[in-house]
């Protein structure tokens, strides 16, 4: 019994290679009847939509991020220490030079100044008769010598008198926007108590980074623009303002400062941002990003010739408006194929076509970016 199940397994599974083997002739393999009006099973043909490489002139730029900064800052300290008897501090607040923030209790300063006037005025009336008595030789030279000497001193106490008075009061030192303070109207505050921030922002600086292969390239006055997610739709331009004389030995950046008007006090101090520093234009060859196909960390494209689709392995660069910089791999003029390169491999047999849409046409008006990052 065992040696003819055996055989029956041995017959079943010859009967299914057999069957399976007439399936696949009589059905899988037989030529489509589009592949017999081609020549009988012939190579595939595949129809591609062409777009010939362009040469381009690129608009070349530096990127960097940064950091805005009032043009002037300075935190608001009292010159004195005492209690606080006036304070006018609003956050937000736009304030001229010399306007008065904060006051300080000033009853004895007060007094010491009128101290110090009466008796400026008192040494002034004896020089003015010493000087008299001098003219009919009633007094002697030292005598008016001396009266000089207590005249000056005494001025010199007013000044110091007045002095003192003035530095109880706080006063703005530049015109600008004031800061958040925490100090109220009663507190006993010194010489190291902040009061505020004072903020010149009619114009805001960003201070940024470039790599050393660019020093010498930049200089005062060149354009910059730059973004922030503050105000997306937003560009603010402005101008280098400053580069340092010195490179970074473990960086190996060098300091950029860009300055951006800011009238209407948009841009705070302290917002991060996004720069494009304007360096120049050169020619590049570009074609349209659906052309490109990415294996890795490799890009490749296909171009046609002599009827063949033939895989070209490249070096990209930017990329803008739906075209991508090609550094190496393909020339100006050279068909690529931009549409139908899902099915192709190296040699397929194509058809080229003409595009069929406006949106692989590269347009000529379309200006590329070249970034830089530092």
């Amino acid at each position: 019994m065992g040696s003819l199940r055996q055989i029956l397994s041995v017959i079943i599974l010859l009967g299914l290679a057999v069957g399976g083997y007439l399936v696949y002739t009589q059905f899988i393999n037989t030529p489509t009847d589009a592949s017999a009006m081609r020549g009988g099973g012939g190579p595939r043909t595949v129809v591609v939509e062409v777009v010939p490489a362009e040469m381009r002139t690129l608009d070349t730029v530096l990127e960097a991020v940064g950091t805005t900064r009032a043009l002037r800052s300075v935190d608001i300290v009292p010159h004195a220490e005492g209690r606080i008897t006036e304070i006018d501090i609003v956050a937000g607040d736009e304030v001229e030079a010399g306007t008065v923030l904060a006051r300080l209790d000033d009853e004895i300063q007060r007094a010491t100044l009128t101290e110090a006037l009466a008796t400026l005025d008192e040494k002034s009336r004896a020089l003015e008769r010493s000087e008299t008595l001098l003219e009919s030789n009633n007094v002697s030279r030292a005598a008016i010598d001396q009266v000089r000497s207590e005249l000056a001193i005494a001025q010199a106490n007013a000044d110091r008198a007045q002095r003192q008075l003035d530095d109880r009061i706080v006063r703005a030192p530049f015109t600008g926007v004031l800061g958040i303070t925490t100090v109220a109207l009663g507190a006993r505050v010194d010489t190291n108590t902040v009061l505020t921030t004072l903020d010149d922002l009619s114009s805001v600086e960003v201070e940024f980074r470039l790599p050393e292969t660019v020093y010498g390239k930049i200089e005062r006055g060149q354009p910059v623009t730059a973004t922030t997610a503050a105000f997306p739709e937003r560009v603010f331009s402005g101008t280098v303002s400053a580069v340092d004389s010195r490179v970074d030995q473990t960086s190996r950046a060098f300091r950029v400062r860009g300055r951006l008007p800011n009238e209407e006090h948009d841009l705070p101090a302290g917002i991060f941002m996004r720069l494009n520093l304007a360096k120049g234009e050169r020619d590049a060859v570009v074609v349209t990003e659906e052309a490109i196909l990415v294996q890795g960390s490799n890009s490749f494209l296909f171009v046609v010739e002599d009827g063949k689709a033939v895989r070209r392995n490249i070096e990209t660069g930017v990329r803008r408006d739906g075209m991508v910089e090609v550094t190496s791999g393909v020339s100006a003029g050279e068909p690529v194929i931009a549409r139908g390169i899902q099915s192709l491999r190296d040699g397929t047999h194509v058809e080229p076509v003409e595009p069929t849409g406006s949106d692989t046409t590269p347009a000529a008006s379309v200006a590329g970016v070249e970034p830089e990052r530092s």
